[in-house]
């Protein structure tokens, strides 16, 4: 798993979600992250549904956020799951293998040692920059990828505040992926977003 993550707003029409997503993979997102925090449920299996058909067709993966029972029913790709929400551990067991787990490890490498040993397929730290979308402490050292990379066999996501010019430094450092939410989705042309932080790597 290596290059831009984009991880989908709170928008609510699912046609310009998969339209906008579909522009964003064809400029070089590498994972797409359903999250809708503000959904229905009806809404939320609509959507994902919806951008699990675009991602087949793309051969891109699809990870649900939090969502382990909406994985599950429309057979996606994998999972991420916060600091509040099931353990890697007990996603890994309903899921099996194959699937893939993500874990929010915030600025703390502890948790990420226990998300990999308890099977994650990634770890996610962050923030390391304000976000449009998220409101957290901006409180992550750069140094905890190198950290995290000497210790750690699986990749190392950042995420929070991202643009191409501040997550360039995070890249150098070793970061497998870099998650997107508003620098892509919130400009007019998706594609080109995309396609200039894909150029990073």
């Amino acid at each position: 798993m290596k290059g831009l993550y984009l991880v989908t707003p709170d928008w609510d029409d699912t046609d310009q979600l998969v339209a906008a997503s579909e522009q964003a993979i064809a400029g070089g997102a590498t994972l797409l992250q359903y999250r809708h925090k503000t959904a229905s449920d009806d809404l939320r299996t609509e959507q994902a549904s919806a951008l699990l058909a675009l991602c087949r067709r793309l051969n891109v993966p699809l990870i649900i956020n939090d969502h382990a029972d909406l994985c599950e029913r429309i057979d996606a790709d994998g999972l991420h799951v916060g600091g509040t929400d099931a353990s890697v551990a007990e996603v890994r067991a309903r899921l099996g293998k194959e699937k893939i787990v993500g874990a929010s490890c915030y600025g703390d490498l502890q948790l990420a040692r226990h998300a990999a040993a308890a099977g994650a397929s990634y770890v996610a730290f962050g923030g390391f920059y304000p976000s449009r979308v998220k409101k957290y402490a901006v409180t992550t050292p750069p140094d905890i990828i190198t950290r995290a990379l000497s210790e750690l066999a699986v990749p190392v996501c950042v995420i929070g505040g991202m643009t191409v010019e501040n997550s360039r430094p995070l890249v150098e450092l070793g970061a497998h992926m870099v998650a997107v939410i508003s620098s892509v989705y919130s400009v007019g042309d998706h594609r080109s977003a995309t396609s200039q932080f894909a150029s990073i790597f």
